[in-house]
């Protein structure tokens, strides 16, 4: 038996070098196909292809006739891919994203405006009345398996670390980095979304490569702790030694935190990883709270250039002077609350035992 292929499309991104290592150190001659736009020297030792992994013309025309034992698809046009390497690959492992899931952009396609929590693999998928781009993702994921019934597809949520697509972090580090007293979030920040830091989706990836006895089936992708968005931002502060007010307002209001949110109606987005951990056995090899201040360190040592095409993407103005002012009008508002003397004021209920409990409980028994 000859040295086993693996053919890795993408591999240049946030998690690409890490797929391709693990593929190496498993026995398999990598080969590389993308566009060639994005050249990475940890990658550099294995064989490239340059072609366009957007179009079936450019896949037909890239790939030809060959064959190989295990295929990884992290970016291009999946449908494409799927049909031209039918019949030609053994193992076929692909990424696709979790805005395949109805109202993970646009929660009110739920009554009450919520996307399950947790987002279970039985969720449904967004359909030809849902947005666009969600519809998209989950009719490329079914056109996959028609093609290549036995892969296994993988649904990443925001991917975040080094050379991650998109910063949304970099929201919270530029603030952080021009020495911001104060960032604005909506509802106090409390909504919790799971993401994945790069190493732990490409670990993720490496694990379906050597778990083909689930084939045929998609699988949720994340950290194992969903960390709320004040959670990121303290995480994010004290990595970069710096404090910052995280200042709670409603929706509507905290129009500054639109970018980092990405999402216009507040709600979690926590996906079900049971099936990665029972039948792939994922366990993080960074947990969510380390990978947090990594990736913020990283990106305070590799910033983006303001007002860059890199910045624009992310559609956050920065614009300081219209912060302020929306938060001078907050304090304002907030700064002298009515009192309403209450006789007693209300509890927790009796069945509360956090901080005071011990002080009343001494209380009542004298």
């Amino acid at each position: 038996m000859g040295v086993p292929t693996a053919l890795i499309i993408g591999g240049t991104g946030p998690t690409g070098p890490s797929i391709v290592h693990g593929l190496a150190s498993r026995g398999h001659r990598v080969t590389v196909f993308h566009t060639g736009r994005h050249e990475l020297d940890e990658v550099a030792h294995v064989e490239h292809l340059h072609g366009d992994p957007f179009s079936s013309e450019g896949v037909a025309a890239a790939l030809g006739n060959q064959t190989f034992d295990v295929v990884v698809v992290c970016y291009g046009r999946l449908r494409s891919i799927a049909e031209h390497l039918a019949g030609r690959c053994g193992r076929f492992v692909s990424v696709g994203g979790a805005p395949a899931y109805r109202g993970y952009f646009d929660p009110t396609r739920f009554e009450p405006a919520g996307l399950p929590v947790p987002t279970g693999l039985d969720a449904p998928l967004s359909n030809e009345d849902d947005d666009g781009k969600s519809y998209r993702v989950a009719r490329s994921e079914q056109i996959l398996f028609d093609y290549q019934p036995e892969a296994i597809h993988l649904r990443y949520p925001f991917v975040y670390g080094p050379r991650q697509i998109a910063p949304l972090e970099w929201s919270i580090v530029r603030r952080v980095l021009d020495r911001r007293e104060s960032i604005i979030v909506p509802e106090g920040g409390l909504m919790a979304e799971t993401r994945s830091y790069s190493e732990n989706a490409a670990h993720t990836v490496l694990l379906a490569v050597d778990t083909p006895s689930v084939a045929g089936r998609s699988f949720n992708v994340g950290d194992e702790e969903a960390l709320t968005t004040s959670q990121r931002i303290k995480l994010v502060c004290a990595a970069l030694g710096h404090e910052m007010e995280i200042v709670g307002m409603p929706s509507h209001l905290a129009l500054p935190a639109r970018p980092f949110m990405m999402q216009e109606e507040p709600g979690h987005r926590v996906l079900d990883l049971s099936a990665t951990r029972d039948l792939l056995g994922y366990r993080d090899l960074v947990p969510a709270r380390t990978a947090v201040g990594i990736a913020a360190r990283w990106l305070a040592e590799n910033p983006l250039e303001p007002e860059s095409r890199d910045e624009a993407v992310l559609e956050d103005p920065f614009d300081y002077d219209r912060e302020d002012r929306l938060l001078d009008w907050w304090h304002a508002a907030t700064c002298d609350p009515p009192d309403l003397h209450y006789p007693v004021d209300p509890g927790y209920g009796s069945y509360f035992s956090g901080p005071g409990t011990s002080r009343r409980r001494s209380e009542e028994r004298i």
